[in-house]
């Protein structure tokens, strides 16, 4: 009796981490418990249930001794695509019995230790390319596009740098749309530049929150409306500090 409990115990953590993982890379509310409840199933599991947020999960299951429930708490949430497939990768092989209990916590501990993002210079570039194409999107002229490449590429190292200096939500964000706005307004006078709104707007679409825009519709169409309010809530509280830094600056310059 104690080994199969113990053995119950051990499957609920491997449920929990895979969605713990998931929630903090930024996957949806409703993907993290399909997975989580797939998992437990193909263990012997016959109910489980799932309950995610944003900031929280919960997972019990019903057994013949009174129903067992952990809760994790998730501090810490960003975007991490990588690790949400190979989280996905690593369920379908439990439920094809490729792994066992142990092989699979194993297998997503590594996941979760794993640092697979790419190189910050690389990140950096891809931002500062993504400025000068949406400058160009949006009826910019490509005398412009260098200065939308270099605010935009210096706006996201800012965030970087800053959500590591000052863990404070949304700082971040409003200090990197004030430096976009005053190199975007710098540009423009010195004559580098020549349409300082388009510039702007080029610069600042790497820091809009778009994956926490997309998860929050999905949960809501899903009905899970708790996260997705939340994400909602994020998402809007983040692009409000984004309008800020540039009103900021659009106003005393």
């Amino acid at each position: 009796m104690e080994q199969f409990l113990e053995e119950q115990y051990d499957i609920m953590d491997v449920s929990l981490l895979a969605g713990k993982i998931m929630l903090e890379s930024g996957a949806e509310t409703y993907r993290v418990e399909d997975t989580m409840m797939r998992m437990a199933a193909a263990y012997g599991i016959k109910e489980s249930h799932s309950y995610v947020t944003p900031t929280g999960i919960m997972f019990s299951i019903e057994t013949e001794e009174p129903t067992k429930t952990k809760l994790i708490r998730i501090s810490v949430r960003t975007t991490d695509l990588k690790k949400v497939a190979m989280v996905n990768s690593t369920s379908r092989r439990i439920t094809n019995g490729e792994l066992t209990v142990s092989q699979a916590y194993r297998e997503l501990k590594e996941i979760h230790t794993s640092d697979v993002t790419f190189p910050l210079k690389l990140r950096i570039a891809a931002a500062s390319i993504a400025s000068g194409c949406f400058l160009i999107m949006f009826q910019g002229s490509w005398i412009d596009f260098i200065s939308a490449m270099v605010a935009g590429g210096l706006g996201f190292m800012s965030v970087v740098y800053f959500e590591r200096l000052i863990p404070i939500k949304f700082f971040s964000e409003f200090i990197a749309a004030l430096i976009v706005g005053i190199l975007s307004f710098l540009f423009v006078h010195t004559g580098l530049g020549m349409h300082l709104d388009r510039i702007i707007i080029g610069s600042v679409m790497p820091l809009v929150p778009g994956l926490l825009i997309t998860n929050a519709v999905r949960d809501l169409m899903a009905g899970h409306l708790l996260s997705g309010l939340a994400k909602g809530a994020e998402a809007f509280l983040t692009a409000f500090a984004i309008g800020s830094g540039i009103a900021v600056v659009l106003t005393f310059l």
